[in-house]
């Protein structure tokens, strides 16, 4: 082959790898290829879906509005691993995938984050023992905090959308039961209620006295997909209908009585 037709197959070669390997076109300057085509796309139409998502996608989501036969869970391996150094990472939260700022770089952002929704003690109380100790109902909360609860307190912790209405227990007056929320998982930064501190946890953070009795314990939370064998389903629009009749009561929220009075 003469000098003159090497260099021009050089030429044609080097164009070709300059190509856009899915499509056959050149990429801008500024868009960096990947290995392989297929992968380059997908790994694009993920980054693009979760970086426009207005809330945490499930993989299933995620699987329904990329091409058939996309493999979700490598593909989310991947992306996770480009971001895992940079500002933003991908993260699990509450089964879904999103994008969040990094976790040591959260104290740039704490002026723009701040949730200017202070609760009171007697809601932080509510919210802590629903959290270990669901399915809960009222009653089981009052016997742990030793008060009687104002119906204002639940409402205000629902409405927040951190607790929800479960189901109702089989025992009689079949009273409702609670429990935690995604969105209580997304606000805490939680995978899952499980991932909540234990004993050893709550006594490294100051949060619990050195002189705690040696029986006491901290339950092992659990927030169950499905209803506890004590629990019937609610029924149709019945959560709906009861939060809107406590909340038109006109109940003062966070009112606590001593137990009994």
């Amino acid at each position: 082959m003469r000098q003159d037709e090497a260099d021009k197959a050089g030429a044609t070669g080097s164009a070709a790898g300059a190509m856009a390997p899915d499509r056959g076109r050149a990429w801008p300057d500024n868009v960096t290829t990947l290995a392989t085509a297929p992968s380059s796309n997908l790994l694009r139409m993920l980054e693009a879906f979760l970086f426009a998502a207005a809330e945490p996608l499930d993989e299933e989501t995620l699987a329904k509005r990329l091409p058939a036969g996309a493999d979700v869970g490598r593909l989310i391996e991947a992306l996770a691993a480009q971001y895992a150094g940079r500002g933003v990472n991908l993260v699990r939260v509450a089964g879904k995938w999103s994008f969040r700022t990094a976790e040591d770089l959260s104290f740039l952002m704490r002026e723009e984050a701040m949730d200017e929704r202070p609760l009171s003690r007697a809601a932080l109380e509510t919210l802590a023992i629903i959290a270990y100790h669901q399915p809960v109902t009222r009653s089981d909360i009052e016997e742990i905090r030793g008060v009687s609860m104002s119906r204002g307190t639940l409402d205000m912790l629902m409405a927040a959308g951190w607790v929800r209405m479960r189901g109702r227990r089989r025992s009689p007056g079949r009273p409702i039961t609670y429990g935690t929320t995604d969105g209580f998982l997304e606000h805490f930064g939680l995978d899952q209620v499980s991932d909540l501190p234990g004993l050893d946890e709550l006594k490294a953070a100051g949060l619990l006295s050195s002189r705690i009795p040696a029986s006491f314990a901290v339950p092992s939370p659990d927030d169950l997909d499905g209803l506890a064998d004590d629990e019937d389903p609610l029924d149709g629009t019945e959560a709906a209908d009861e939060f809107e009749a406590r909340a038109g009561d006109g109940t003062e929220i966070g009112t606590d009585e001593p137990a009994g009075s």
